[in-house]
């Protein structure tokens, strides 16, 4: 791939996008390769828990790239959108956790991106906004959806509406992000805290994110019942027999089988 980079470390997998000179902007190329990547991550079953971060040390993803959609037409816009939602909501519910390792600038696109993922761990120097109305678009990689879902409609609204950008700090106190870390800290935490998720059961991790995200959908009844169904499922798998086994056995160093 041309702008993408995919690692792997044990039972985590890494997606970088590769423009650092462009500042990780995303262009049909990079969403194509993106969507690509996802793919292939999602075939590996030793993978538990996915990262995805930028190039560099000023951006994790500037934007959508603006030279290449100035020129769409309305059909292009449309097919332009529906395309980027398409993967970051592959993202949204790719099959484990995914955490936004966000190392710089995660603006329109960028911010969209890490709004896809289930967590969202920032650089101190990182910088999030939705800039589009003030290039007389608006938010089209579903921002105007996750962003008030995540911190409440107005200050969606506000942040929207301004086109203002906002410092990780602030982020983190309106619960854009989960946390704050040093620059030069930025990918041990992340590591750190997928390789946590990782020794968990992998099936009940993936039951309950679905449990989660569906359950946002509906009102607490509903959301109740789907979470009944999931927590029934883990009953028919070889981890639920084997964690509770060593819970009742004072085993701490667990190895679930993902079956």
């Amino acid at each position: 791939m041309e702008t993408i980079l995919i690692a792997k470390e044990g039972n985590v997998a890494t997606i970088t996008i590769n423009r650092p000179k462009a500042l990780n902007a995303l262009s049909t190329t990079v969403l194509t390769e993106l969507n690509a990547a996802l793919d292939e991550v999602a075939a590996d079953p030793n993978v538990y828990a996915l990262i995805i971060t930028g190039a560099g040390e000023k951006s994790f993803v500037a934007g959508a790239d603006i030279a290449e959609m100035k020129d769409k037409s309305v059909e292009e816009a449309a097919a332009y959108g529906k395309f980027g939602n398409e993967v970051f909501r592959k993202i949204e519910t790719f099959r484990c956790p995914v955490i936004a390792a966000v190392n710089g600038f995660a603006l329109g696109g960028g911010c969209e991106l890490a709004m896809s993922c289930d967590i969202r761990v920032a650089a101190d120097n990182a910088v999030f906004g939705q800039p589009e109305v003030g290039l007389g678009i608006t938010p089209g990689f579903g921002g105007t959806q996750r962003l008030a879902r995540l911190v409440g409609a107005g200050i969606a609204k506000e942040m929207i509406y301004t086109a203002r950008n906002i410092k990780a700090e602030r982020a983190a106190q309106i619960g854009l992000v989960n946390q704050v870390v040093a620059g030069a800290d930025l990918m041990e935490t992340v590591m750190k805290m997928a390789k946590g998720i990782a020794k968990n059961a992998p099936i009940a991790v993936a039951y309950a994110k679905k449990a989660i995200n569906e359950g946002l959908q509906t009102d607490i009844d509903g959301g109740i019942a789907i979470e009944v169904d999931e927590f029934s499922k883990c009953f028919a798998t070889e981890d639920q027999t084997y964690g509770m086994t060593c819970f009742l056995e004072k085993v701490k160093d667990k190895q679930f089988s993902n079956k």
